[in-house]
């Protein structure tokens, strides 16, 4: 039986960092990209990405798909054994842990969990062919983009993650409107006074979002519906911001792994060992209150991940 130091479920920045250093530690980790996983492409959501502009050691800025491709040439350069395949479930209630991909199980001493956390979206029409041309899920990855700037912007949802986005948006905004479909916020009182005394933000009650309109090339309006009027109306705008919810990719971790209410995976206060010794998890698919969910914080999460695995393998021996 072939039993693997280090298995890393998952990939991004992060992940493809952690098996890098776990490769210069000598562990020899195994690493599962995923195929699809969740509808989404190796690289997760970089790869759906235009231009990053905030990712160091590119001046000019530089593609999401093309930056996923150099971190991840960068890490089979370190000779990272990368197997396009998805996770299917694991089992942690043995040792060696088993790790099923494709009726084929693969056994390891520690595994890091690293599957991140999918956007929830609107599924409005047009909204798949134009992501990231318009509408993003990230109002601090995206906000730099030049088709934002000084521009009407809408974000939609009732939690503190909207009044978060829609009071940041504002720095480079001309006016946010924040669009609730309910007469009433979720979101905390702290947070609802920060986006009452902000002259920047419009809050438009009983609101939803319809459709975007597009000019050929990017987003120009939305088409908007109240609820309680039923009345239609077009909204200009240069950007449609979903702050609804990340939910943490771990489905296949149920009975496996203890998690909170939201499917985030609970973790030590100081580390990254969740409740199973060996077994790690870092980022948004431990935290559901991330608060930046940037790559290059990512990358330091899951470098932190792997150090301690090597720590916990290496006292082990």
């Amino acid at each position: 039986m072939d039993v693997h130091n280090l298995i890393i479920i998952g990939s991004w920045p992060a992940w493809y960092t952690a098996a890098i250093y776990a490769t210069r530690a000598l562990l020899n980790p195994l690493l599962f990209e995923g195929y699809m996983a969740w509808w989404i492409p190796a690289g997760w959501q970089l790869t759906t990405t235009t231009t990053v502009y905030n990712y160091p050691g590119f001046p000019d800025g530089i593609d999401g798909p093309e930056l996923m491709l150099r971190i991840k040439k960068q890490c089979q350069n370190q000779w990272v054994e990368i197997l396009p395949k998805t996770v299917d479930r694991v089992d942690f209630s043995v040792k060696p842990f088993k790790v099923f991909s494709w009726n084929e199980v693969y056994y390891a001493k520690s595994v890091i969990v690293a599957t991140w956390a999918t956007a929830l979206r609107l599924r409005i029409p047009g909204e798949d062919k134009y992501w990231q041309r318009g509408i993003s899920a990230c109002a601090i990855c995206d906000w730099g983009l030049p088709i934002y700037r000084n521009g009407r912007l809408i974000v939609v949802w009732w939690w503190d993650s909207a009044m978060e986005e829609a009071t940041y948006l504002t720095k480079f905004a001309s006016e946010v409107y924040i669009l609730v479909r309910k007469w009433f916020f979720r979101a905390s009182p702290s947070m609802q006074q920060k986006v009452a005394l902000n002259d920047k933000i419009k809050v438009l009650w009983n609101t939803e979002v319809l459709e975007a309109n597009w000019d050929g090339h990017q987003l120009r309006s939305v088409k908007a519906f109240n609820n309680k009027t039923n009345e239609k109306f077009d909204i200009e705008c240069a950007g449609l911001f979903y702050a609804i919810w990340h939910k943490p990719n771990t489905d296949f971790l149920w009975w496996q792994l203890e998690l909170d209410e939201g499917w985030s995976i609970k973790t030590d206060i100081w580390s990254a060992m969740t409740s199973v010794k060996w077994v790690f998890a870092a980022w948004d698919v431990k935290d559901k209150n991330t608060p930046f969910r940037q790559a290059v914080v990512a990358a330091w999460s899951w470098c932190k991940a792997a150090l301690e695995a090597e720590q916990f393998l290496k006292s082990s021996n």
